[in-house]
């Protein structure tokens, strides 16, 4: 697994990074990472907006893993695609988006990654309750699919709009719960969401309240990985509007804090924050907003903070 040894990391500064494009092939996601200064990476292992996932080819696979051998970035992780939701009472959909998991799982276990990002799902029309059931159940058949450990599932938190689940982190103990496999389950924690579900990670004493309850809810061995997103909307807003570090209602010293809490040392904070309007992401190797991203977290960091 290219997988960052976060036991070795104890002490250790977090592993900054930012979700990247793969267009021209996986390979290339490790260039642009590299190109833009990150430590860690996330990215898209197939379309985002598509069930179908074109088969990874052997010398593609191969040569990912050697460009992540080579740069030195990792964690590396995938997010999962957005059209799976396992909380769905639509039968059909819910087949489609186990086995869409499943595949995102393999995808994942093949190129060596420490895991999967998943929102847990939208229950619509049906219960909360019945909602989180579903996606239990879908989690524990898609990883029975497994042969052995292998890429973790991190659940993300979520904002809560509309009827999305996981925005209480008692949401994710209850699903964690039903889990056989509960042990290959993890985290990620997205700052804007955490702001838009109503945590108050801004002030201070809101700060330590927030991850007290986290700890004792959910516990920080269970801590995967951070997206670094500021919020276009207010606390509380159940909304999910990515703004630029220091730009938004959460502001630039909830970051600090983050940044050099020793409870998080090692692990992979990833920037999902909107991209140059005149970059094309696609093409280019370093989107100048994630440079700058980057080079205000780490400012935070305090002295020695250089990728």
């Amino acid at each position: 697994m290219i997988a960052h040894d976060r036991s070795a990391a104890q002490g250790a500064r977090p592993r900054l990074g930012a979700h990247l494009s793969i267009s021209g092939g996986l390979p290339r996601a490790i260039d642009r990472a590299a190109a833009t200064g990150c430590d860690a990476l996330q990215i898209f292992s197939k379309s985002s907006n598509q069930w179908r996932a074109r088969p990874l080819p052997d010398a593609e696979v191969e040569q990912f893993r050697a460009r992540a051998a080579e740069t030195g970035v990792g964690p590396i992780v995938a997010h999962a695609s957005y059209l799976i939701n396992l909380a769905s009472p639509d039968r059909a959909l819910r087949r489609r988006s186990i086995g869409a998991l499943a595949d995102e799982l393999r995808r994942a276990d093949l190129l060596g990654l420490l895991g999967v990002v998943l929102h847990p799902g939208a229950y619509t029309t049906s219960t909360e309750a019945e909602g989180l059931q579903r996606i239990a159940d879908g989690i524990g058949e898609a990883l029975s699919e497994r042969n052995g450990a292998g890429a973790r599932l991190l659940l993300e938190h979520t904002a809560g709009q509309g009827t999305v689940l996981g925005h209480r982190f008692e949401q994710l103990r209850a699903i964690i719960d039903r889990l056989d496999a509960a042990d290959a389950v993890g985290i990620c924690l997205d700052t804007c969401h955490l702001v838009g579900a109503g945590y108050d990670i801004v002030s201070v004493a809101g700060y330590a309240d927030v991850f007290d309850q986290f700890d004792r809810i959910l516990g920080f061995g269970r801590l995967e990985a951070f997206h670094l997103n500021d919020s276009k909307k207010p606390l509380g807003s159940r909304l999910d509007r990515h703004d630029h570090i220091g730009r938004g209602c959460i502001g630039v010293e909830p970051f600090r804090r983050l940044l050099r809490d020793p409870r998080f040392a090692g692990l992979p904070m990833l920037l999902e924050t909107p991209k140059a309007e005149s970059s094309d992401g696609a093409a280019g190797d370093a989107d100048p907003m994630d440079v700058e991203n980057l080079t205000l977290l780490r400012s935070l960091m305090g002295p020695g903070a250089v990728s």
